[in-house]
């Protein structure tokens, strides 16, 4: 008896019910942490660089906030792999109602942070440690959401339930990006003195509405019932699992990084591009925010759409056509024209949610259950690593040396997009696969 047969005993009724409690549930948590972590890259773009290094050119400013805002990166792998553990060893809800605290802490702490004028460069360095509990918190948030997803929904709809998962993403970057826009309307004074950190306040509120959701959901069938196939017999760790066989880990990193590097260069270089070429600071964030709210819908839809033709032909075309049309958008950026900076939003976005709705169950279905928590949260976070660490800042330097060429900018996206379009050719198509222990 497989592991989904085990599953398939609840009641269908009562499995239809909680599917779409477990659904919302990821999707609301996943869009409170992401407002969290991504309202770090609205303010790193305008924000951090003048309040904690004012001692810098305006350009430096920019670097060295940027260099901050790689650090929460660097600690989400981290995160998915301790996360991951206890998530596949004591359960998926419980890391995910931990992960929200750990998030929501972090950031409300960060909108408390004096400026370097009252502590000098202290001010750096504890919005980077709270930068690194934020990129541990989000390391485990994402797997244990997908898999919530995921592990509740039939085979033939498992890219859809997990696509709800993404979807919280642009969701979290719409709310923090409009409450970055609303207060950046305050005299710039205003808006550096306080005005920036009333959003990450907020997020005291949003961590009581998290927490709430999360404690209404049941547990992973398929986690439970893997529990009690495994009866006495000691589990393996985690980790080790993974590394066994370390290439599905390394194929879905490598895979799904230009995702991340080409979603990074939206929410940073791009807004700051088109401020820098004239534009207005508020008018640019809110196109930004209004074209995430279309990508919520697109990263379903296209998470459906790999329940039909496969999760490798919809990653494949977003990123193809996203490279393609890269040089036209930044012309649009640069135009100062708020119809053609939306639109070029918009068709980022768009083009984007090609490839993140079918993602989650593209990284998760290629893990057996006992470990698929670890090796989905370490395969993700890896790639955020991979194409989004360091590309705001290698993007920001690249056309600071080329003496402001975009040019730059497109040929170092297009080589991450190549690698990563070889590697999801490398992997093996999971749509409608059944879920075991020891997948693949």
């Amino acid at each position: 008896m497989t592991v989904t047969d085990v599953a398939g005993a609840m009641p269908a009724a009562q499995r239809r019910r909680e599917f779409r409690r477990v659904i919302l549930s990821s999707y609301l948590g996943s869009a409170i942490e992401f407002y969290d972590f991504l309202l770090y890259s609205t303010a790193a773009s305008l924000v951090f660089g003048p309040v904690f290094f004012s001692n810098l050119a305006p350009l430096a400013a920019t670097v060295a906030s940027f260099g901050t805002f790689a650090a929460g990166y660097l600690a989400r792998p981290l995160g998915g792999v301790v996360f991951g553990h206890f998530g596949d060893r004591l359960g998926r809800k419980r890391m995910l109602v931990v992960s929200m605290t750990v998030m929501g802490t972090a950031s409300f702490l960060i909108g408390l942070i004096p400026p370097a004028a009252v502590i000098g460069s202290w001010g750096a360095v504890i919005l980077v440690l709270l930068r690194i509990c934020q990129g541990i918190a989000v390391g485990g948030e994402w797997g244990g959401a997908a898999l919530m997803s995921l592990e509740h929904a039939d085979k033939k709809r498992r890219g859809f339930a997990a696509s709800f998962t993404n979807a919280g993403a642009p969701t979290g970057a719409v709310l923090g990006t409009m409450m970055m826009g609303l207060f950046s309307a305050l005299p710039r004074e205003e808006f550096l003195a306080w005005g920036w950190r009333i959003p990450f306040l907020f997020s005291a509120l949003l961590l009581v509405l998290g927490l709430f959701v999360r404690s209404r959901v049941s547990e992973s069938p398929l986690f439970q019932a893997a529990m009690e196939q495994s009866g006495e017999k000691k589990p393996s760790v985690p980790i080790l699992q993974v590394l066994r066989r370390p290439k599905n880990l390394v194929l879905t990193a490598f895979g799904s990084s230009a995702m991340f590097a080409l979603q990074v260069m939206l929410a940073t270089f791009a807004m700051t591009y088109a401020v820098e070429q004239g534009s207005g600071q508020q008018t640019v964030l809110f196109c930004f925010a209004l074209s995430s709210v279309t990508q919520i819908f697109t990263v379903i839809a296209c998470g459906r759409l790999s329940d039909i033709v496969g999760r490798r032909p919809v990653m494949i075309s977003g990123i193809v056509l996203f490279v393609a049309l890269l040089y036209p958008m930044l012309q649009w950026w640069a135009s100062s024209s708020v119809l053609l900076i939306f639109l070029a939003f918009l068709l980022g976005k768009t083009t984007l949610g090609l490839v993140y709705g079918p993602m989650a169950a593209f990284i998760s279905e290629q893990f057996g259950t006992t470990a698929r928590y670890t090796g989905a949260s370490l395969g993700y976070q890896l790639a955020t690593l991979l194409g989004a660490g360091l590309t705001p800042m290698i993007l920001t330097s690249l056309y600071a040396a080329t003496g402001r060429d975009v040019m730059s900018v497109v040929w170092f996206l297009a080589a991450v997009g190549l690698i990563s379009t070889v590697a999801i050719l490398l992997t093996r198509e999971s749509k409608g696969t059944e879920l075991t222990q020891e997948n693949f």
